[in-house]
């Protein structure tokens, strides 16, 4: 992991505990996306995710573990054991959106908006102040 001595690090892990990584706390953005596919994903009503340099995240432990559903420059990251959701690959590889439920430490970021909220579950209401998107916000 590539970070500067004044990023504090964070843990994270999957819900079994197979798989635990360390990631800077320098984070560039967050939000909470409501498209179908996060939702699918995650089994919830939106997918609260921080994004960051993918150099900036780093495997601890369980490697061997790691299931990607993907390819390796574009792909959604889960423990093979318990399936939990890490973090996703995008950007040309070059970042990860790590889902936020997925760490054990708080980071100093929170979600600003959110995102692909014209396709959010019917059942779900938005009841925060942030920003709403149809689709992909800059």
């Amino acid at each position: 992991m590539t970070s500067s001595k004044s990023e504090r690090e964070l843990a994270g892990r999957c819900e079994c505990g197979a798989v635990r990584y360390a990631v800077a706390d320098a984070f560039l953005y967050a939000a909470n996306c409501h498209c179908s596919a996060c939702r699918a994903g995650t089994g919830s009503a939106f997918k609260a995710f921080a994004g960051i340099e993918r150099e900036k995240l780093e495997i601890t432990e369980g490697h061997d573990r790691l299931l990607v559903f993907g390819e390796p420059d574009d792909n959604h990251t889960r423990c093979r054991t318990c399936g939990s959701l890490l973090f996703s690959v995008v950007r040309s590889g070059e970042y990860v959106h790590v889902a936020m439920g997925s760490l054990v430490d708080a980071p100093s970021i929170r979600p600003t908006k959110h995102i692909f909220v014209g396709s959010k579950a019917a059942w779900f209401e938005i009841t925060d102040d942030l920003p709403q998107h149809d689709e992909y916000a800059t």
